[in-house]
């Protein structure tokens, strides 16, 4: 066991619905994330998954402190990140880096290759003399796979895979301890989704990266993750090993969502029951009272709409899960990303 080198408290982060135009007036808050806790441990990766719209993505913001949290706390060894500012922020932003889900937008098309990647030392100058820069980019492409002599290309001039890559190199610059991976693969082909895959997992072990790494993608997270986090109207309904989520299921909730992963062999897949869950993704303006999930959920009993489940381990289980009727359940899952 090694120690967290991040610890998220009840993490909340609202958002205000205002009506009006010169006087505008609160009239609601929407719920992106709702009460979040969880660490990550050094040299960790910690998958986090969730349906569009569960909070994930702006769970990534408020951890890079690029959005203040409304409530609670982001510990950055000890440190609430949400109270820095000034140098002691800047200082911070060189051990957390961002890399963003789609690569063609997430780079400046007016600038090179060689000025994207070298930006993070124009703001921090004392990690490279200018006069070594162009080396330390030039180490950077190869370090993740690109040519060192396409430094004066411009991003249009690679394919979507490259530009992922060129992201990766400039959140690499600065030799951070933590990378926020927000969907960095959902917008490439399923082939060059494993290289880059391949590539964050090489990486991780060369330098002793911690990654949260943020998808969709059930065999994604799987591929990376050692613990996983399962996400769900703006909060955490279970978390655990990699084992323990996609073998042991003990949260409705995860268990459709892996009841619904494609399975390869036609033997195995007739076999497999297939979860439907009825009704649509309640607003996060205005979300359920008690269990968030229950308006969707074939267990859900009085208990549900009046008290709001607790993350924590239950009876049965081995790992934390939120739900008043947590059980586990034998889900066929294949192995392969």
């Amino acid at each position: 066991m090694t120690e967290n080198i991040l610890e998220v408290r009840d993490l909340v982060k609202h958002y205000p619905v205002t009506r009006g135009i010169v006087f505008k007036k609160t009239i609601g808050q929407v719920k992106a994330v709702d009460g979040v806790s969880f660490e990550l441990r050094q040299g960790e990766t910690l998958g986090v998954v969730g349906e569009s719209g569960c909070g994930k993505s702006t769970l990534a913001r408020v951890l890079m402190n690029l959005e203040k949290p409304t409530a609670g706390s982001v510990l950055y060894k000890g440190q609430d990140i949400a109270r820095l500012n000034g140098g002691e922020l800047r200082r911070l932003r060189r051990q957390i880096q961002l890399v963003m889900q789609d690569p063609y937008t997430s780079l400046n098309p007016r600038m090179t290759v060689g000025d994207l990647i070298g930006e993070p030392f124009d703001i921090h100058p004392e990690v490279a003399p200018k006069a070594s820069r162009r080396g330390k980019v030039q180490e950077l492409l190869e370090l993740v796979g690109l040519n060192p002599e396409h430094i004066n290309r411009y991003p249009h001039q690679f394919s979507g895979g490259q530009r992922q890559r060129i992201g990766i190199a400039r959140a690499l610059a600065l030799r951070p301890e933590i990378i926020v991976c927000d969907e960095p693969v959902s917008a490439l082909d399923v082939s060059i989704q494993a290289q880059v895959m391949n590539l964050l997992e090489q990486l991780q072990g060369e330098f002793g990266l911690s990654y949260v790494f943020i998808a969709h993608d059930l065999s994604v997270v799987r591929h990376l993750s050692e613990r996983v986090a399962v996400m769900y109207l703006g909060k955490i309904v279970e978390i655990g090993t990699e084992d323990e989520i996609y073998e042991r299921p003990t949260h409705p909730y995860t268990q459709a969502l892996l009841s619904a992963v494609p399975v390869p062999d036609p033997k195995v897949r007739e076999q497999k029951a297939i979860i439907r869950l009825t009704g649509d993704v309640p607003s996060p303006v205005d979300p359920p009272s008690g269990c968030r999930f229950r308006t969707r959920c074939w267990k859900a009993q009085d208990v549900c709409a009046v008290e709001p489940p607790v993350l924590e381990v239950r009876p049965g289980s081995d790992h934390p899960s939120a739900c008043h009727f947590a059980e586990k359940r034998e889900i066929v899952v294949t192995h392969e990303a």
